[in-house]
């Protein structure tokens, strides 16, 4: 019998696997897909993801960004250097998840890829997980298996607030010039944004909207944009897919398990960000899981209590923001994007330097005034 069975291979899963296994505590990860496998993705990733590891990202970074551009339907212009001590970390998905993975297995962690879970049971002190390929038991379980993943469903979180938000992806082959700057877009898609991620050997081009409304042609808005730099999206597959954005606060365990990742619906109402938050939450589950297999009763309740805390607080600011924001784009780029620190304290909220409670306050005060009118 295994301490913990974490269900998903993605920056949750990972990270939890890894800090448990560090522990000393006996690990299986079960991942449905063959790693490394793709995911789309923005592949944005905060360096402040850093302190909690101690080992080198180095190998699963593409490239480093240290500038952003916005544009507001692809003019009005906007440029800024980040001015960071660590640039934004442009990673693809398929790498950096199975990288953060093989630290968990230098660890002790052991992982079965290509073993979809079929369904779990529990059986007095542990539960018992079905497999495709046979059953495993552990004392506890992490959720960590994604947006569209049943193990939510499962453990009994059928009740839960969701709020789905849509994105369409596409990682085009390129010839990247600048691979230095990220762009954004903010006036050719209503409700969200446009970006435009480099790697070392293409872009990572997406667009999402994050607070609802009309349905929109996304393959339309993604093909308009793509010309903007001289590239064709029919040429690469595209992938659109869900996005499970922090709604509140919300229980997040329940007898010996817990959700973690976007299982927990954890990613930035404003930003779209999901890869920081779900490591987040996957080093907090470890913690917590750990605290639990010592013998604390409390611990499971103790985590949900701390993700509400410490990243739940952050979000309801960050959807305070998005909220004013994406209503009034026109008002929001004039008065915050072109604020001459505005690019710049975006670019330090994406890399984890500034808080959003640092900043919202003001930036709310400076958004509403202009609805009245």
């Amino acid at each position: 019998m295994y301490d913990c069975i974490i269900v998903g291979a993605g920056p949750a899963g990972g990270s939890a696997a890894y800090h448990l296994a560090k522990q000393g505590r006996s690990v299986l990860i079960l991942e449905k897909a063959s790693l490394p496998r793709y995911k789309p993705c923005g592949g944005g990733v905060s360096p402040a993801i850093a302190q909690w590891f101690d080992f080198d990202f180095s190998p699963a970074i593409s490239v480093k960004v240290d500038s952003l551009r916005f544009t507001w339907k692809l003019e009005d212009p906007v440029e800024a250097k980040i001015g960071i001590k660590e640039p934004v970390w442009m990673v693809r998905r398929d790498v950096f998840d199975h990288f953060l993975v093989q630290q968990a297995q230098k660890q002790g962690a052991e992982l079965r890829d290509n073993t979809e879970v079929t369904g779990i049971e529990f059986k007095n002190d542990h539960w018992q997980v079905n497999t495709a390929n046979g059953q495993v038991t552990g004392r506890y379980l992490i959720a960590a298996d994604g947006v569209k993943g049943p193990m939510a469903k499962w453990l009994g979180f059928k009740n839960r607030k969701r709020r789905l938000a849509g994105a369409l992806e596409a990682e085009i082959p390129a010839n990247v010039e600048n691979k230095s700057t990220i762009h954004f877009e903010f006036g050719l898609v209503k409700n969200g944004y446009i970006w435009n991620f480099p790697k070392a050997d293409g872009y990572s081009l997406g667009v999402g909207t994050f607070i609802g409304g009309e349905p929109q042609d996304f393959k339309k808005i993604l093909d308009e944009y793509a010309k903007y730099f001289n590239v064709d999206i029919k040429t690469s597959q595209q992938y659109g897919h869900p996005l499970c954005i922090w709604d509140g606060n919300q229980k997040l365990h329940t007898q010996n398990a817990v959700l973690a990742g976007e299982a927990a619906c954890v990613v930035d109402p404003f930003t779209a960000e999901g890869i920081r938050p779900s490591i987040f939450s996957g080093v907090l589950a470890a913690q917590f899981i750990n605290e639990a297999l010592s013998g604390d009763i409390n611990a499971l309740e103790n985590y949900t209590e701390a993700m509400n805390e410490q990243w739940g607080s952050e979000m309801a600011w960050a959807q305070k923001l998005a909220g004013a924001f994406y209503r009034f784009p026109g008002i929001g780029y004039k008065v915050g994007v072109k604020r001459p620190s505005g690019a710049q304290t975006m670019g330090k909220i994406l890399c984890g330097e500034l808080r959003y409670g640092d900043v919202a306050g003001r930036a709310l005060k400076r958004l509403i005034p202009g609805f009245g009118g």
